[in-house]
């Protein structure tokens, strides 16, 4: 007896006084779904052999067969079939004897989960008709011969992504038959970006190709006026990146019934994409010292990432800003949600959402370090994604921001997004989600505050046009950088913009008014800063250019302060003071040359070699000042790949990675790593050290699976060089 009703006590759900079937979050676990599904009592004589019975089920699946070619999912390399919603997919059946209409029933089932429901979308079950609806579940025959037939079957345009289990459920007088669970039949449904009723429909066919097809991209970082690029592996397609993607979904504890809805995907998995709160995939480091973890900059594309997180459910160390970006890129076009990678230069990161960065003065002018709190981001990566936005009123469909790197909270959590580019750039701050916050990283004014000694504060300067003042993203269709910053806002100046700023001000986004403070700017004098090419481990120069526009003749104290930042702006330590007195003749203009000497920089590089300049000179006869502040980087010297004989698809061949090193000293616990999407999986190789001026030489020895044009990434880092890219399109001939 005791044992009887333990059995049945495990069969009963848990008991929670809340719900009646605990939540639903795990794409992965499954119910038993019965063979045999009895009406009642069956009688003695019953051989379910009688009826029609399902023998087989064949699922098209193959690359090459018309499911995965039509639906644009051929390349996955995934041996289950994978389709999109909203459009037809085929199936056949083969019974143990020919179909009869007139007296057999049978129909299909998709089913999601532990716990699957119909009224939930996790429990589908799919009568065969004559005809499809666009957008509906539905089934019909298209083809029958012999003991087969053909079906068509017809997803909704609304159903959840992720991996459903078919059964085929046969109507016999006594009871459902159904087919065993066979998970050569599950199949993937994405998000369908050619499907014009999709929220995430994208017109344009090359735009689809770029933002959902391509799984290699480039990163732009370096400053806006030194536009540096790179080359990432989204890798979306690789083997086992799909299920680490829907696992993310699981992680994020998403309820299934809304994994259709991308507006819901897209804000957990700005949250999951980094570990702070949630343990999610990366954990972020801006120090510099990566112990136990790979440096940011070493990583060449987001598969290692998220398969090392998929196998080892804990957070990978380490990533900045355009590896969290890269990795959210893969997840979302893996989805068949359409999305490119954005760089913003200058990018403000402030604490209050008040549009105003201070930057404060000492008395001589020069920048206090103690006391400024704020800091610009020589650039900052984030990812738009294509969606509808029902939830806002119309026109703020189109792209949308998400960001995964961890700044601020947003209700509760680190995430940020989706916020819609259109609402940022027109001031509407008030739509969902975080738009205030995209909108002061795009939009801020620097100002530069003096403090008296009684406490008072004086503006010496305001900088309106530095923070975001070149936004980019990747060319549809080719390496090129396309400049989106009018997407963002309009031109500086314009009457648009004055609106776009008010109406963000009535909707709450705080501006302190320059009115509020006493600040009148020296007009006459015009004070620029330029800085020649410098290459890692060079000397170079630099130059301060001031133009008296005025009749008079003025002097100008004038400080240099060199420091050595994060690429968040973020200063290390100060590497150069330089100070001199500088006479302005009236009506012209006068040049100062300043030396910067690699002695007095490579000690303390950090890894993207980037330098921030102020320079702050007050004019003497009026008690001025003007102040500029410049982002400069280094050039690092890249990586050499070749290949070495001719490249045909699933023959051996090899390719060699060469690297000179330029710096004055040994580079030592040097990595290298290779990929190539489509091409290799990453390899990694440690050298002890290479001495300065000698050249490394790495063969590596692969075999390309599949015809076409494809990319090769390396990446070299060590302790004291990181940031060493090179890359390479190759294209691999046909067998």
């Amino acid at each position: 007896m005791s044992e009887t009703t333990s059995t049945n006590e495990e069969n009963k759900l848990p008991l929670n006084g809340r719900r009646a079937i605990p939540p639903n979050y795990s794409n992965n676990e499954e119910n038993e779904v019965p063979e045999m599904e009895a009406f009642g009592l069956i009688p003695r004589g019953f051989n379910p052999r009688d009826y029609l019975r399902v023998v087989d089920i064949y699922m098209f699946k193959d690359p090459h067969e018309l499911n995965k070619q039509e639906h644009h999912t051929d390349k996955y390399y995934n041996p289950k079939l994978i389709v999109r919603r909203g459009q037809a997919f085929q199936i056949q059946i083969d019974f143990n004897r020919p179909y009869r209409p007139e007296t057999d029933q049978f129909w299909l089932e998709f089913l999601m989960g532990r716990y699957p429901q119909r009224n939930k979308g996790t429990y589908i079950p799919i009568l065969i008709g004559n005809v499809l609806k666009p957008g509906q579940w539905g089934a019909k025959i298209i083809h029958r011969e012999n003991n087969s037939i053909r079906l068509s079957i017809m997803s909704s345009t609304t159903c959840i992504i992720g991996k459903f289990r078919l059964y085929v459920a046969v109507l016999t007088p006594f009871g459902i038959l159904r087919t065993r669970r066979n998970s050569e039949t599950d199949t993937y449904i994405l998000f369908n970006p050619w499907c014009q009723l999709d929220a995430v429909y994208l017109d344009d066919e090359k735009e689809r190709e770029e933002y959902v097809l391509n799984d290699v991209g480039i990163v732009f970082h370096g400053s806006a006026e030194d536009v540096k690029s790179r080359s990432w592996s989204y890798g979306q397609f690789e083997e086992n990146v799909l299920d680490a993607c829907l696992f993310l979904m699981d992680k994020a504890e998403l309820e299934l019934s809304a994994r259709g809805n991308p507006i819901k995907i897209c804000r957990v998995a700005s949250a999951v994409i980094n570990s702070r709160d949630d343990n999610g995939v990366i954990a972020g480091s801006w120090n510099n010292t990566y112990d136990y973890g790979v440096a940011p900059s070493a990583w060449t594309g987001s598969v290692d990432i998220l398969l090392e997180y998929y196998s080892s459910k804990q957070p990978v160390r380490y990533g900045q800003c355009w590896v969290f970006a890269g990795v959210f890129n893969t997840f979302l076009r893996c989805l068949g949600i359409p999305a490119r990678l954005i760089t913003n230069y200058s990018s403000a990161h402030d604490n209050n959402a008040n549009l105003r960065l201070d930057f404060f003065l000492d008395d001589e002018g020069k920048v206090d370090t103690r006391l400024t709190k704020d800091s610009v981001w020589n650039y900052h990566c984030w990812n738009e994604a294509w969606m509808t936005r029902p939830d806002l009123p119309v026109g703020f469909g189109g792209w949308q921001v998400v960001d995964g790197t961890p700044q601020e909270t947003s209700d509760g959590m680190y995430r940020c997004g989706p916020a819609s580019v259109q609402a940022i750039k027109h001031g509407h701050v008030c739509f969902q989600f975080d738009a205030p916050f995209v909108y002061a990283e795009v939009n801020g004014d620097i100002f530069y505050t003096r403090m008296e000694k009684n406490g008072t504060q004086v503006v010496e300067n305001v900088d309106t046009t530095r923070i975001g003042q070149l936004i980019v993203t990747k060319e549809v269709g080719s390496d090129g950088m396309m400049d989106i910053t009018e997407e963002y806002k309009f031109r500086e100046g314009s009457d648009e913009e004055r609106l776009a700023l008010e109406t963000a001000v009535m909707y709450g986004v705080k501006k302190q008014s320059i009115q509020d403070t006493t600040y009148e700017p020296q007009t006459d004098v015009d004070m620029d800063f330029q800085a020649q090419k410098a290459v890692l481990g060079n000397d170079f120069k630099v130059t301060i250019t001031f133009r008296n526009k005025s009749r008079n003749s003025y002097t100008a104290t004038t400080y240099l302060s060199g420091n050595i930042v994060f690429y968040t702006g973020v200063t290390k330590s100060e590497f150069k003071k330089h100070s001199f007195s500088a006479k302005l003749e009236p009506s012209s203009s006068s040049s100062f040359d300043i030396v910067i000497k690699s002695s007095e920089y490579m000690a303390d590089l950090l890894e993207q070699a980037s330098f921030h300049f102020f320079v702050t000179a007050r004019i003497n006869e009026t008690g001025k000042i003007l102040a500029v502040q410049k982002a400069i980087m280094l050039e690092i010297p890249a990586l050499r790949i070749k290949t070495k004989g001719e490249l045909v698809a699933g023959k051996g061949t090899s390719v060699i990675v060469e690297f000179t090193n330029p710096l004055k000293q040994t580079l030592e616990n040097v990595t290298l790593r290779l990929e190539g999407p489509g091409v290799l999986r990453t390899i990694k190789k440690q050298f002890g050290r290479i001495p300065m001026n000698s050249t490394l030489t790495w063969e590596v020895k692969f075999t390309p699976m599949r015809p076409g044009l494809r990319k090769l990434i390396a990446s070299l880092n060590s302790d004291a060089l990181r940031h060493v890219y090179g890359e390479l399109n190759v294209q691999i001939q046909k067998p």
